[in-house]
């Protein structure tokens, strides 16, 4: 089976519904497959869902695809699969097949993996309120432990250090307010629904964090004064290295989602950089690809997905064209969904 024309393989389906579930920068899931036969998945960068503003580089793009891998992954091994996954296989000739996973091997499924996998549903992105709990050391410790296993680090700051993370998001936010392309992008993926009524600003789309609320003034909604932040960040800052950052994102998530821990993201200065296509001041830990806000917070609405025809495509030859947005996906008000 290999076009949406067809009816999709239950396995098939249950695959693809599971890596459609992954975080993606403002829900746009730009992510398609190519399935030959029943053992070896292409992942596809759907360029008409790039967002050719704020991520000139593709580099968002990558790290959402990078998620969508990760979750295939694991439902691969819960169904007694090993995958066999090479990133980037022909950059040259297919720059938008971004990884093939080869599923022939076969094993007993491991209780991990299940697990993981059951997991995939219940993440969700959440930027409601968080209350005042301390993650505890064990937990963060496991968070860590998730990045590093897929090739990347995730530094917990201090709070000199997220006090000045939330300056320099807040520094931010008000430039690319003020920058019309950014927000016209920006509205044309979000539309407006559901917007919490706590989010507030010129970008009162629901897309920024309403980060000088963050123990600053009051607002509608109590947020933690304290929020507990951390950074993932990747040895390079090329394609393969965003695509092992958005595996290491969706563990670190999954992770989290284990225990109880809720996650949303500060992405404003990563957004500044990119447009400005700056490279990164390079730390010794990496580059920063993923801002995120951790904590204990109220259930989360799903958002809405693809359907699963949707993301399959036909075999017509590949090429390395981008497009402009297209059909943005319907009701998301977040960054990471």
């Amino acid at each position: 089976m290999t076009t949406a024309h067809h009816t999709i393989d239950l396995a098939v389906r249950r695959l693809l519904v599971a890596a459609g579930e992954a975080p993606s920068v403002h829900n746009t899931q730009p992510w398609r497959f190519e399935v030959r036969g029943d053992d070896v998945f292409e992942l596809l960068s759907d360029w008409d869902r790039w967002l050719p503003v704020s991520d000139p580089r593709g580099r968002s793009l990558h790290v959402s695809c990078g998620a969508a891998l990760f979750n295939l992954r694991i439902a691969a091994r819960a169904a007694g699969r090993r995958p066999d996954v090479r990133l980037l296989p022909d950059p040259e000739k297919a720059p938008d097949l971004l990884a093939t996973v080869d599923l022939e091997a076969r094993g007993l499924p491991t209780a991990e993996a299940r697990e993981m996998y059951d997991l995939i549903p219940v993440r969700r992105t959440n930027r409601m309120p968080y209350d005042e709990r301390l993650i505890p050391a064990h937990v963060l410790s496991a968070l860590r432990t998730a990045a590093s296993m897929e090739r990347a680090r995730l530094i917990l700051l201090d709070r000199r250090s997220a006090d000045d993370m939330l300056d320099y998001a807040a520094l931010a936010q008000d430039e690319l307010a003020r920058d019309s392309k950014y927000v016209a992008e920006l509205a044309a993926w979000t539309s407006g629904h559901g917007v919490p009524s706590y989010v507030h600003g010129p970008l009162a789309d629901g897309v920024v964090d309403p980060i000088r609320d963050f123990g600053r003034r009051a607002c509608s909604a109590r947020f933690e004064p304290r929020p507990q932040l951390a950074v993932l960040t990747t040895a390079g800052d090329e394609p393969m290295d965003w695509l092992r950052a958005g595996q290491a994102l969706e563990r670190v998530l999954l992770v989290a989602a284990r225990h109880g821990v809720s996650a949303s993201f500060l992405n404003q200065p990563l957004d500044l950089r990119d447009m400005r296509r700056h490279s990164d001041p390079h730390h010794r830990r990496g580059h920063p690809q993923m801002i995120m806000r951790l904590g204990y917070g109220p259930i989360a609405p799903r958002a809405p997905r693809r359907p699963v025809s949707e993301l399959l495509v036909e075999h017509t030859g590949r090429t390395a064209q981008r497009h402009g947005s297209s059909a943005p996906a319907r009701g998301d008000t977040s960054a990471m969904r």
